[in-house]
């Protein structure tokens, strides 16, 4: 890995070496054709593999870039941020917004079975409102026979 690494509330900055294919990266959105609903922030949709960022290992699929080579990236069209990075010559400096992973904290695995114990409490319902029922009725069974 090249470059710096500093983290305040996701931001990093990541310096990458323009290789022979480039960055090695595809951004889509802008002012002109969001992404994301109601922001028109520039998103990294493909990284390739062997290009600078897929080596560098830093930048990933679904990370905001909120500025390159100290300019800023907001309200600009696609286009416009297209030419920002093809004119940023070999050694570039992105201001990334990480992506915020889905799960915090606990395992990393897929996420766990909740039908199972949904239906298991579901069934416990229908038992314990079946033996209330019963119950009730044995009660009134026995009141009128005395």
């Amino acid at each position: 890995m090249n470059g710096s690494l500093h983290s305040s509330s996701g931001v990093v900055n990541i310096k990458l070496k323009r290789g022979p294919a480039g960055l090695g990266f595809n951004i889509v959105g802008g002012a002109d054709q969001q992404y994301v609903v109601n922001d028109s922030g520039i998103y990294v949709s493909k990284i390739k593999e062997d290009g600078a960022a897929g080596l560098d290992g830093r930048l990933q699929e679904g990370d905001k870039i909120l500025a390159i080579n100290g300019i800023k990236l907001e309200g600009r069209t696609h286009k416009s941020a297209v030419d920002l990075f093809r004119t940023a010559g070999d050694d570039v400096e992105l201001r990334v917004l990480k992506k915020v992973p889905h799960h915090m904290n606990g395992p990393t695995g897929s996420p766990p079975d909740r039908e199972s114990s949904v239906s298991s409490l579901g069934i416990m319902a229908v038992v314990a409102g079946a033996a209330a029922i019963f119950t009730f009725i044995y009660v009134r069974h026995l009141r009128k026979q005395f």
